[in-house]
């Protein structure tokens, strides 16, 4: 069992490096799209929580392997785990989440079949992330119904 957990976070620490060089990458890339170094600053942040601890949590996943969990991010995790959650948030890790994956696709990462899943699954899920977040939020709900 040890053996294992030492494996994982070893693995861990391979991704985090990884990581940490293509957030470069991509913020580079969302400069010569002209956004705003504020702007930057908030998809990158929004992206490190995604890759390196969202992906990372349960197993040692790679950013394209991430691609596929916007719906469970979004609308379970991020809302149990980040004290900062709010509609607002959420949006705003949605937009994250299309424009890194846009820049993987362009990196030849993910397909473009890929992306226009999480593209998808994004327009199609953030009414009802929004709406299970309320209920999360709401003091009067009986925590059994948020899910």
């Amino acid at each position: 069992m040890k053996d294992e957990y030492a494996k994982y976070e070893q693995e861990c620490e391979r991704i985090r490096a990884e990581n940490g060089k293509l957030l470069e990458e991509f913020a580079e890339w969302l400069s010569a799209k002209g956004l705003t170094s504020k702007t930057i600053q908030e998809h990158c942040a929004n992206i490190d929580f995604y890759v390196n601890h969202f992906l990372l949590y349960e197993e040692a996943l790679e950013p394209p392997e991430g691609v596929s969990y916007a719906d469970m991010f979004l609308g379970y995790w991020f809302i149990r785990k980040a004290m900062w959650a709010s509609k607002w948030s959420i949006k705003s890790n949605g937009a994250s989440l299309k424009k890194f994956y846009t820049f993987m696709h362009e990196k030849g990462k993910v397909t473009k079949e890929e992306l226009d899943e999480l593209k998808r699954d994004i327009k199609e899920g953030m009414p009802e992330w929004l709406e299970t977040l309320s209920r999360y939020d709401d003091p009067d709900n009986d925590f059994d119904d948020v899910w």
